[in-house]
């Protein structure tokens, strides 16, 4: 989980989100469709709410003969081709929320799964320098495919210097489970938290240094550590705790 606790999932206009893939394509049904890709539409509608420095999506944007694609002897079928209904966002999406589009994977010998570069490193995006520029120093990454856009943009984002927390509740994988791609990014420095979570912090309209101050009144020796605060301990628990998705007032 994320090694700063569930205070710092705090949204703030230094942190960005980056939405990977989220493609007409992609949904199931689609020519490379993910399971249960269009379930995880309205909870990052929810998270493009929130008060990010900046949203950005990408787009698989290929050539009709792109390398990837099994005609050519790559490992996809013909997927997200530059134009097509395939390649848009999926109109659920909350676009109004979105400031920059970026495509990749637009060279015909060149594929590119991470936001910010092609797989053979032969060329950047602009990415990187887009968000310094914006003076982002933390990014929160979801989409699909877990286990190959959202993998790779997430590593190479933690390479270039950001802090990087991938959303596991709101991606989806082609093949990995989640639970072994999630332990691969944490051995490369990239945290895992849940968007849930995020939501629930962000609800409450609390700040990381209440959440902090509250936590601390209950700690052995503090005076506030008596039996008639049983109640708002049991609150500040559901409230934090990861995955229970129960934050309602006890």
């Amino acid at each position: 989980m994320v090694a700063n606790g569930h205070s710092g999932l705090f949204i703030k206009p230094a942190d960005a989100l980056l939405v990977i893939d989220m493609q007409v394509d992609f949904m199931p049904g689609g020519p490379l469709g993910v399971a249960g890709a269009d379930g995880i539409v309205p909870l990052i509608n929810r998270l493009c709410e929130l008060p990010f420095g900046l949203i950005a999506a990408t787009q698989d944007w290929h050539p009709a003969d792109h390398v990837s694609f099994d005609m050519r002897g790559g490992p996809w079928p013909m997927h997200c081709v530059a134009g097509t209904k395939g390649a848009a966002l999926v109109p659920d999406l909350a676009q109004a929320h979105i400031g920059v589009v970026l495509r990749k994977g637009m060279q015909p010998d060149l594929d590119s799964y991470s936001a910010f570069e092609d797989n053979a490193r032969a060329s950047r995006t602009g990415l990187d320098g887009l968000l310094r520029g914006r003076g982002i120093n933390r990014v929160f990454v979801a989409g699909v495919a877990l286990d190959y856009c959202v993998a790779a943009t997430a590593r190479d984002a933690a390479r270039a210097g950001f802090a990087t927390v991938v959303l596991t509740d709101a991606c989806r994988s082609v093949a990995q489970s989640a639970a072994v791609e999630q332990a691969a990014l944490v051995s490369e420095g990239v945290e895992t938290a849940h968007a849930v979570d995020v939501l629930a912090l962000m609800d409450r309209g609390w700040t990381p240094r209440q959440i902090a101050n509250v936590l601390d009144s209950f700690l052995p020796g503090n005076h506030m550590c008596r039996p008639s605060l049983t109640r708002r301990w049991r609150f500040i628990t559901a409230m934090i705790a990861p995955g229970t998705g129960n934050y309602r007032m006890p």
